[in-house]
């Protein structure tokens, strides 16, 4: 989150001043004050909300915004519902913005209250990179909503699409554990760049289903050149997540959004243009290919084959498509890395891991069949996504109308952050919660193939939709690496925990020493 002189920096030097003050102070004022006797008067029906209070002489139009500076904000929210209580509201600007820090206050929200905050409220990236909410995981819940998850559900990430792919599945562990082998035999010494081997072999996942094909080399006609698959990955992916997390001041003061903010801007539609020349040409190939006659199962076939195509616009079309690249591409490395991050530094653990394994499998590789036999590499995997959820604060959403939450009076109108790490650090529920222990998933009759024991994948209609696909991935590829190999951090690497901007992504990628087990 940008400080208020980051914040203003964007704004040319002569202008900060009397642009703000001309353009728009009286009415921001105005509907500020406006807003909050609104809200006091509406709490006479209910017990008052809990307020963070703003720094003292600090801009009061600023509001919390400089008190989350430190920009991991989730981590700011979760202190403060340790002095506010679960449910409590915070000035973000012009916005009042009401933060759920629990499971049982998210899921009432998630669950209980769906219909009346089911709106997703998107920061000006997020329309951009979205195309207005063409996807499943950022749109509203409505028709094109249903049907875009249908169409999914069935083809790429349900039960009967894991069952078909799981081939390509298999393919991937195989390369990522002869690549392992190769590094151990030609630089035994020197420490493994774990992404550097398990993101590369993800986005060829990635593109197989959903292209059906790991296109090592693509002509971009609208970029004049032939990409390489890393270029790609870079593009489709690296780019797309860089720049959802781009902060523009205006998404705070929306009665201000006159005032341009032309390099944000320009960096999001570059970003946007780059992602759909790519899938552009993506689906062209793909497009000749079916013409000749070469059908594949994937998602492109199947989408190009169903008789709703012509009811949607090609945005639609080509979000449908990158949407499963890019998520299989991102949270699944995400969970894997810290995973195998937790299980080097704690060599107990992983021994524990590898007998059961041991035992359960003998010497054959871990397999999908397997998992539900695997309660420790089910904890694993748990309490991973628990202690590093990658999605540590879900997209907002709104109040569309008056409802409850917790207790309190949510007036229509209101945005809602779900703290999905708070959730999953809240003391009543998790014991030592910020440390790493996957035995407390073996306790009090946990069900391994229970995918919502955390709220890393949320909860009622927008639950993640690819869950399964995720548990799957990280499951093997954690057993089979175990299986195959002692991991050891390098020296500095146990203290090398720090995050990528909004989110829980390593922000260096792990290095390990691994040796072969017998």
């Amino acid at each position: 989150m940008n400080s208020v002189k980051d914040i203003l920096e964007h704004v040319p030097g002569e202008a900060r001043v009397t642009t703000i003050a001309l353009g728009g102070f009286s009415l921001l004022l105005f509907i500020f004050f406006l807003g909050r006797f609104s809200s006091f008067f509406k709490s006479n029906h209910s017990p008052n909300l809990p307020r963070v209070p703003e720094v003292a002489g600090r801009l009061p139009l600023i509001g919390n915004l400089l008190q989350l500076k430190e920009k991991k904000p989730y981590k700011t929210f979760t202190k403060w519902a340790e002095q506010y209580g679960p449910i409590y509201s915070i000035q973000a600007g012009a916005s009042t913005l009401i933060v759920l820090n629990t499971t049982e206050v998210a899921k009432e929200a998630m669950v209980t209250r769906y219909s009346s905050i089911s709106s997703r409220k998107l920061s000006n990236a997020l329309m951009i990179l979205t195309s207005n909410k063409c996807l499943v995981a950022m749109s509203d819940y409505n028709d094109f909503h249903k049907r875009a998850k249908r169409h999914i559900l069935a083809n790429v990430l349900g039960a009967n699409a894991q069952k078909q792919h799981r081939c390509h599945r298999e393919a991937m562990m195989d390369n990522m554990l002869k690549q392992l082998s190769e590094h151990v035999k030609t630089s035994p010494n020197q420490a493994v760049n774990f992404r550097d081997i398990f993101a590369p072999e993800l986005f060829g996942l990635a593109l197989k289903l959903a292209v059906g094909d790991v296109v090592n080399a693509l002509y971009v006609e609208e970029l004049g050149r032939t990409l390489t698959k890393e270029e790609m990955y870079k593009i489709l992916v690296l780019d797309l997540m860089e720049g959802a997390i781009e902060v523009d001041w205006r998404d705070f003061f929306p009665y201000l959004k006159w005032i341009p903010n032309k390099s944000m801007e320009d960096k999001i539609r570059g970003i946007d243009f780059r992602r759909k020349a790519v899938m552009r040409a993506l689906i062209k190939e793909q497009k000749k290919r079916i013409a000749s006659g070469m059908g594949v199962n994937c998602y492109i076939d199947y989408l190009l084959s169903s008789s709703e195509i012509n009811e949607l616009a090609e945005d639609q079309i080509l979000m449908l498509l990158w949407e499963p690249i890019v998520e299989t591409s991102d949270t699944t490395l995400v969970t894997s890395e810290w995973a195998i991050y937790e299980l080097a530094k704690d060599k107990n653990r992983q021994e524990r891991l590898c007998e059961e394994l041991r035992n359960v499998c003998g010497q054959e590789m871990v397999t999908d069949d397997q998992l539900s036999k695997l309660p420790y590499l089910g904890a694993v995997f748990h309490e991973t996504l628990r202690k590093h959820s990658p999605v540590p604060i879900v997209p907002l959403r709104y109040a569309h109308e008056d409802t409850q939450l917790g207790g309190y009076h949510i007036p229509a109108g209101s945005e809602i952050a779900i703290n999905i790490y708070g959730c999953n650090m809240e003391k009543e529920r998790w014991e030592d919660p910020y440390e790493w222990k996957p035995e407390r998933f073996l306790e009090g009759g946990f069900d391994s193939g229970d995918l919502y024991k955390t709220m890393a994948f949320g909860a009622g209609k927008r639950a993640c939709s690819g869950s399964l696909q995720a548990s799957l991935i990280a499951c093997v590829a954690i057993g089979r690496f175990v299986q195959e190999f002692e991991w050891e951090l390098v020296g500095g690497e146990e203290d090398n925990v720090d995050t990528m901007g909004l989110t829980t992504h390593k922000r260096y990628p792990l290095l390990a020493k691994i040796k072969p087990r017998n």
